[in-house]
């Protein structure tokens, strides 16, 4: 009786650590495959104005109650002026000035963006990946990660988007591996306080 014990709980344990291996290597399979991005971006038509319409909860972006965008600009220096503002809890403008820079150029579909001071910007810290991920022929909607599927906007020319492209968006996300079950939808209102 003893060994049918013994036998019992070893097989409990094998069981266990099968089911273990096989999640571990699910995950670890998943996280490795790369990332892909649309194969070219014309800088030139992406810059403007986008509306954020969902994203993924971001630390930076957790005093933001409504009407967030963001305005990319041309700089002198051939890199990207990003402009993000939100309105806050209380009403209040929140602006955010930053930068991004091509890091595979002539595709221009992988950035890196600093929001440091512009006196702190050559420091090789406190950059995030900013990748475009899908973007529809008349560069009005777009969905931009990053590769550790962490971070996740889907933006729009137009403060609305109709449900059935936010669900298209969401959908290609998820094929990606992205976990939307967080996504946060943006608020979008006519006032910007």
């Amino acid at each position: 009786m003893n060994k049918k014990l013994k036998t019992k709980s070893w097989f409990k344990k094998l069981v266990v650590a099968t089911v273990l291996l096989g999640v571990g290597t699910s995950v670890m399979t998943h996280a490795q495959k790369p990332m892909p991005t649309i194969a070219q971006v014309d800088l030139a038509k992406y810059l403007g104005v986008w509306y954020e319409i969902a994203r993924k909860p971001m630390y930076y972006q957790n005093q933001c109650a409504r009407n967030v965008q963001a305005v990319y600009t041309l700089n002198v220096n051939g890199n990207i002026s990003v402009e993000n503002s939100c309105v806050n809890m209380d009403g209040h403008l929140e602006q955010a000035q930053g930068e991004a820079y091509v890091v595979n150029a002539p595709h221009n579909s992988k950035l890196r963006v600093s929001f440091l001071p512009e006196s702190l910007r050559w420091l090789p810290v406190g950059r995030g990946d900013y990748w475009i991920l899908k973007l529809d022929a008349n560069y009005h909607t777009v969905l931009v990660g990053e590769p550790k599927r962490k971070y996740l906007w889907i933006l729009s020319r137009e403060p609305h988007l109709s449900e059935d492209v936010v669900q298209e968006y969401i959908k290609y996300a998820q094929s990606l591996g992205y976990n939307t079950n967080d996504l946060i939808r943006t608020l979008q209102t006519e006032k910007n306080n």
